[in-house]
């Protein structure tokens, strides 16, 4: 972060030794792997750092290793910060091979976890992390063995951290549950829940843009704007996550905590300062002032869609219940569609709208304030009849940048009006590397900056705000069917088209 025109120089992360549950995963061969390569080149890492793979398939050091490396080279290559036309530093990725090794066990084994003690007795330092990137069953049994073995008690000389991926439960309940059992063996400051979205730059803008630029407050409350539309589409089914994704569905999937994040960044209150405490703190302030809805009102505020077939760019595409691993009369949602209010003072009457789904017609995550329609008697008997309202516009992916939309006279002698955009597009002002969201992430994990990582009660909070949904649709499953390549069903339209507004135009 560049402060007043000063960029504080980030010191390396301490010697840490990094477990990585679920080794042969997608997640750790491309995402993890490459943003610690990504570290390692900007000079974050340590020559003190050791990544081992814990998972259940017999492999060598070595051959670890190596299957990594091929793997960023012919799959992840984009992803990584190269060297001329390799993929890899030859150099650099031979240094960071050499911390690079592996346990074979089964999690639910105690002698893993004794292997995985041995580790850390040799490594030359006590600190270390454990990132579970494994299926969601496994983390209270994982984290109770390491607690049972001592390895998460802390000391003076060392550091134990536990990385947890989402979904962080499947509802109020379990989400409960899971927080209860990991604090029996280790305290809130030893937890990471993580949400990559957190580590995107245009996420952490939010907040930079919001409380370092004056003009901003004046007018981030509910006097000045009338809606807020929160939207992550994506072109991508469910590819290869059939069996994870009958289980979950968007709704669980994206809202309690992708988008109940991006909320909160855009609603919550000025921290006192910008310490993990005092913004956590807000957050969870802010999402757990999301108004509970009754069942009825659930139902009537939700939309949920399931995209049959149809084409994106030409290329025709199957429906959800056609994709492999998908009950061929699955009810399952791949699209939602909610409104939610914000019962505090700044936000009271400010409906939040929320879209989220597969296989829509383009990649677009962004966030839209909309604002009040200006007075507009004093255009009486020209041709301006009605002023359409204006917006902030954050766009968080695929094309990272803030717009304002304004309203200008056109030239000519009569008084007619045209849209215009001010703002800035991320790669126009900044060199914009290779990256997979993950690096910021990993590096405070390191660190010890818990900022960017949900609290226990965020998370539960989150939950509490979706359960009327969850639970209203278990007795009314109703789903509505959109084609892959269109922006959701109808009934998404007239949700908003209710309240008489319409979804921004994705793009």
């Amino acid at each position: 972060m560049t402060v007043n025109g000063k960029k504080p120089k980030a010191e390396p992360a301490p010697p840490t030794t990094l477990f990585l549950f679920g080794a042969h995963g997608d997640l750790v061969k491309r995402l993890l792997m490459p943003a610690l390569y990504n570290l390692s080149r900007d000079g974050l890492l340590g020559d003190g750092l050791r990544i081992v793979g814990v998972d259940h398939n017999a492999i060598s050091d070595a051959d670890f290793a190596k299957k990594l490396e091929d793997f960023i080279r012919t799959e992840a290559a984009s992803k990584v910060k190269g060297n001329g036309d390799n993929a890899l530093d030859p150099e650099l990725w031979a240094q960071l091979a050499k911390g690079i090794s592996y346990v074979e066990g089964d999690f639910l084994d105690d002698s893993t976890y004794a292997d995985i003690g041995k580790k850390i007795a040799d490594s030359g330092t006590a600190n270390a992390v454990f990132y579970l990137a494994t299926a969601p069953r496994f983390f209270s049994e994982v984290v109770q063995r390491l607690g049972s073995a001592g390895l998460l008690n802390e000391t003076d000389d060392g550091f134990r951290r536990v990385v947890i991926e989402k979904p962080f439960g499947s509802d109020l309940a379990t989400a409960e549950a899971l927080n209860a059992c990991l604090l029996k063996v280790m305290s809130e400051k030893q937890i990471y829940r993580i949400d990559h979205y957190l580590g995107k730059e245009t996420v952490q803008n939010i907040l930079i843009s919001r409380f370092s630029n004056v003009l901003f407050e004046a007018f981030w409350n509910n006097h000045y704007i009338d809606h807020v539309q929160i939207t992550a589409a994506e072109t991508v089914g469910v590819e290869t996550r059939g069996n994870f994704f009958e289980k979950t569905g968007t709704l669980r999937d994206m809202v309690p905590n992708h988008l109940f994040q991006l909320l909160a960044m855009v609603a919550m209150e000025p921290p006192a300062a910008f310490g993990a405490d005092a913004v956590r703190g807000e957050k969870a302030k802010v999402v757990g002032a999301i108004r509970p809805w009754s069942l009825d009102d659930a139902r009537a505020n939700s939309v949920r869609g399931q995209y049959t077939a149809g084409e994106i760019a030409g290329k025709p595409l199957p429906g959800y219940r056609e994709e492999a691993n998908v009950a061929p009369d699955s009810s399952t949602e791949t699209f939602v569609a909610l409104k939610v209010m914000i019962d505090n003072w700044r936000w009271v009457g400010v409906p939040f709208y929320l879209r989220t789904g597969k296989r829509m017609s383009i990649r677009d995550t962004e966030i839209v304030i909309c604002f009040k329609h200006a007075p507009y008697a004093q255009f009486r008997d020209t041709e301006v009849d009605e002023l359409r309202p204006t917006y902030l516009k954050i766009q968080i992916q695929p094309n990272e940048g803030m717009w304002f939309d304004l309203l200008a006279k056109k030239p000519g002698p009569t008084l007619e009006m045209a849209s215009i955009e001010l703002g800035f597009d991320y790669k126009d002002f900044f060199e914009m590397q290779p990256s997979t969201g993950y690096e910021t992430l990993i590096y405070d994990c390191m660190t010890g900056d818990q900022t960017l990582f949900q609290r226990a009660d965020n998370i539960e909070n989150g939950w509490r705000a979706v359960q009327p949904f969850l639970d209203a649709w278990k007795e009314d499953d109703g789903i509505q069917a959109y084609k892959a390549g269109e922006d959701g069903p109808a009934a998404a339209d007239a949700l908003l088209a209710r309240d008489g507004r319409a979804w921004h135009s994705l793009g």
